[in-house]
């Protein structure tokens, strides 16, 4: 008997939790209410960012004054700083809430609420975690949330942490 016990848990799956997280009252709600209601092995905690257009690689300049100028290689894309800055803001939201922490920053290549479910399905999630700004009436016809983009779309379930009172 304690042996057939012993394998079902080598057997068990690792619990995977992703928190969206992009510095908003809201989502740093989410964090807390997942650190204090769930249980994981793992929390991505997730900042999704639009990197910079830096137009065409080979943009059409004229430079009459000589040689063309040298394209700068070691400029600094704002966003992902900005990204960066955020996520270590929700991982010491996250590590006080007590949650095995790991944080990305995501490029957004389609869509906010795709890049998470890409993250939460490339990761096998058990659940995905993130606030709502609670929009209602005629304004959530028009405009919807990331929150409910991920849960209509995605296929995982997804707790919705709404704006505090």
């Amino acid at each position: 008997m304690r042996s057939a016990r012993k394998s079902r848990d080598a057997e068990k799956k690792e619990t995977v939790i992703v928190i969206a997280f992009d510095g908003s009252p809201t989502a740093r709600r989410a964090v807390d209410y997942a650190g204090k209601f769930l249980a994981a092995d793992r929390a991505l905690l997730v900042t999704v960012w639009s990197p910079m257009d830096r137009g065409s690689e080979s943009p059409v300049t004229y430079d009459l004054d000589g040689p063309p100028d040298p394209v700068p290689t070691d400029e600094i894309d704002i966003a992902l700083a900005e990204a960066q800055r955020i996520s270590q803001e929700g991982l010491g939201l996250a590590r006080a809430a007590g949650l095995p922490v790991e944080p990305m920053c995501v490029a957004q290549t389609y869509t906010v609420w795709q890049s998470i479910i890409d993250v939460a399905d490339e990761a096998d999630a058990d659940l995905i975690v993130t606030g709502t700004r609670a929009t209602t009436g005629f304004r959530s016809l028009i405009q919807s949330s990331v929150a409910d983009h991920v849960l209509r779309r995605g296929h995982r379930p997804v707790l919705i942490v709404p704006p505090a009172p």
